[in-house]
């Protein structure tokens, strides 16, 4: 018998299909009302009375899959804590949501960071760099290989603040000293006393970026991916253009390098996004990531179960 999970999960598609209809339908009608009269402009009002049914439908299925979703998140991530990073254009309904959705799915909240834009500024990277290399956690060691800034900070704050299974989390003070000199440096926010070690992390983004945001996407893309190979795996969650262009997950999608070390999903302004964010770490707890959306480089819209 079909489980509940499943059933919705299958939806998702329809959903998706039904707002592409709409969206192409919508669309064409307004090109063409103009142009045309008498008969064919009867043919136009069926069409549109035709979108208008599409819209309430989306709606209302829109509306079932939010109703459903704590069930289907419900004890995915029990035993499970997870960090919050949000990138400085991740939308707070976005973040707010997600959060919700992780205290539905059980998960212990590890606290959030706040990384603020001059972090992401190209001209604050050697300062950046001078951070990094003087806030490194006694008894730790940071990649060798990782020579850009977004990988290098990535590298330090999940060293600081990610575990795998059976790893001791870094002591509280080395935390906290990597923490403060961070934000004291400008490059990060966070509540003194929230922020606590994690199994996995979610970073969050915006959409698309402009065609002058230099390597914002970049950095930010390399330092999710860095993170999440510090712990029990990651998710890079943006919105609807954040697989285009130079844009962060489109930087994770183009690198197999980093598109194999955390998942990526790329609507999370929909529901349906919001729920495989759930899902994705769910996944990546148990050593598989994917990346999920209907952007460029999405290989699903949802996470799937094993061998499907």
């Amino acid at each position: 018998m079909i489980s509940l999970r499943q059933h919705a999960i299958s939806l998702i598609a329809v959903f998706l299909a039904l707002a592409l209809g709409l969206f192409l339908g919508s669309g064409f009608i307004g090109d063409r009302v103009n142009q045309l009269t008498g008969t064919e402009r009867d043919r136009l009002g069926v069409a549109e009375n035709e979108r208008d049914a599409l819209a309430r439908q989306v709606n209302v299925d829109q509306g079932f899959l939010t109703a459903v979703t704590p069930e289907l998140v419900g004890g995915t991530l029990v035993g499970k804590s997870v960090l919050v990073v949000t990138g400085p254009t991740a939308a707070d309904t976005d973040t707010e949501a997600v959060k919700a959705l992780l205290a539905d799915a059980g998960a212990d909240y590890s606290g959030q960071l706040s990384l603020r834009t001059t972090l992401v500024r190209d001209e604050n990277a050697a300062k950046l760099s001078t951070i990094v290399d003087q806030s490194v956690p006694a008894g730790q060691q940071l990649r060798t290989d990782f020579s850009d800034s977004g990988s290098r900070v990535g590298d330090l704050l999940g060293a600081a603040l990610l575990v795998r299974d059976g790893a001791r989390p870094v002591p509280e003070q080395d935390r906290a000293t990597v923490l403060q000199t961070l934000r004291e440096g400008g490059f990060l926010d966070y509540a003194d006393g929230t922020v606590k070690p994690a199994d996995l992390v979610v970073v969050m983004t915006g959409g698309a970026v402009p065609a002058d945001s230099g390597a914002q996407g970049q950095l930010l893309g390399r330092l999710a991916s860095a993170m999440a190979q510090r712990g029990q795996g990651g998710v890079l969650a943006g919105r609807d253009g954040s697989a285009d262009g130079s844009a962060a997950i489109a930087v994770v999608r183009s690198d197999p390098g980093l598109g194999n070390s955390l998942s990526t999903v790329d609507d999370v302004n929909e529901q349906t996004g919001r729920l495989t964010v759930i899902l994705a770490l769910q996944a990546e707890s148990e050593g598989r990531s994917g990346a999920y959306g209907t952007g460029k480089g999405a290989a699903s819209i949802t996470v799937t179960a094993p061998g499907r």
